[in-house]
């Protein structure tokens, strides 16, 4: 397998290529729309055709790249079924490979941080989204988010994956680029170290965050699979426009 983990400094968000090397078929997950040009070069570069991007989930935080990558490459776009998108190709449920060549890609349901939430399991990799970061979590309290769903989902699923198990998240704002479940187990200051589910549902309704500045455009940009919004103020015209640096992870 052919793999690549880049990185979009503005959202610190982690957008993964994995390519089939026997047939030259590719998936970006999580692909953030000011930065296809980027992917689009890295495939170039690879001799790869991009098959289809895949989302995690409803992003709060950036716009995905998944529409412009299909008017692009003619790729397909798959994304979690239970947001019944008119403009994904693909819906991804639990239980149902989703194959890139001849990569099968497999979906975990794990809610928590958005009711659609979900991880992909490839190999020795899984791609925990928000779901699991390292030494964290994403937030619970938008997106019909729960800390006991997430709990659950962390332990029932995440944490029973083998302890050696590589951990790429969907971001990370400390330059960190790879954990493992078993580390995340000893760790994670949230989810690991033995807390109960009380104990996590109390640092979570502590934490007191602030309501996420971009949200309120990037979920309707999101919802039509990655159209950025006229409205945009200028000091978020970033977020959609095309980056001159997005340095790899």
């Amino acid at each position: 397998m052919i793999f690549r983990q880049l990185f979009e400094p503005l959202s610190s968000t982690f957008t993964y290529l994995l390519g089939c090397e026997a047939t030259g078929q590719a998936v970006l997950i999580d692909p953030v729309v000011n930065s296809i040009d980027r992917d689009l070069a890295e495939l170039q570069r690879l001799g790869l055709t991009l098959a289809c991007t895949l989302d995690t989930h409803l992003h709060a935080d950036h716009i995905t790249g998944a529409l412009h990558l299909k008017e692009r490459t003619g790729c397909r776009i798959a994304a979690p079924a239970m947001e019944r998108l008119p403009c994904v190709d693909i819906g991804v449920v639990e239980g149902v490979p989703l194959p890139v060549g001849s990569l099968a890609i497999q979906a975990l349901h794990t809610p928590g941080h958005t009711d659609s939430h979900f991880a992909y399991l490839l190999g020795e990799r899984v791609f925990t989204g928000d779901a699991l970061l390292i030494d964290g979590c994403g937030r619970t309290d938008f997106q019909n988010g729960s800390a006991a769903e997430l709990y659950r989902s962390v332990h029932g699923k995440l944490f029973a994956l083998p302890d050696e198990q590589l951990v790429y998240p969907g971001h990370d704002y400390q330059g960190r680029q790879v954990s493992s479940i078993g580390q995340e187990k000893a760790r994670n200051p949230r989810l690991g170290q033995g807390r109960t589910l009380a104990e996590f549902e109390q640092i979570m309704a502590g934490l007191k965050l602030p309501y996420p500045k971009f949200i309120d455009h990037a979920l309707p940009g999101n919802r039509l699979c990655g159209v950025c919004p006229d409205d945009l103020p200028e000091q978020m015209q970033a977020y959609c426009g095309r980056m001159t640096e997005s340095p790899q992870g």
